[in-house]
């Protein structure tokens, strides 16, 4: 059996959403020390829809594809529906990651709710504390040894 799917390889291979939008409403950035990957996200909304997203992902395979899925995931989309996005939806709409690289997933959430929490502060928008963790409490929960 492969290592990675043909979703994974396909989204690692043909990345959607690439870039940046250099007027955007929301920016997320996340990194993750251990694996060096840092992922930013890039949110354009309007009327609470997220109309357009961009990223840019330095790192592995895995990342690239978690990114570009997740942007997939979002995009057209309230977002109050991009903030229930999960590392699991995310990885389960790649037909599955490697265990020791489903923190690419998580990373790809995490850059997703930082850019939501991005725009609300901008904007003096309220929100539940709640909804956005410390990612950097968060990484160890889905690392594997």
């Amino acid at each position: 059996m492969a290592l990675y799917s043909e979703k994974v390889m396909d989204h690692f291979r043909n990345p959607r959403n690439v870039g940046k939008i250099d007027d955007a409403d929301g920016v997320g950035e996340v990194g993750n020390a251990k694996c060096g990957d840092i992922m930013k996200i890039y949110l354009k909304i309007e009327n609470d829809i997220i109309v357009d997203v961009k990223f840019n992902t330095f790192g592995c395979g895995s990342a690239i594809a978690s990114s570009s899925m997740a942007t997939e995931l979002i995009k057209g989309k309230p977002l109050s529906k991009a903030l229930e996005l999960t590392n699991k939806a995310v990885a389960e709409a790649l037909d599955g990651l490697p265990a020791h690289k489903l923190h690419c997933s998580v990373l790809a959430e995490e850059a997703i709710r930082a850019a939501i929490k991005d725009y609300y502060d901008k904007n003096g928008i309220s929100y539940d504390k709640a909804q956005f963790p410390d990612p950097s409490e968060e990484h160890d929960h889905f690392e594997e040894d």
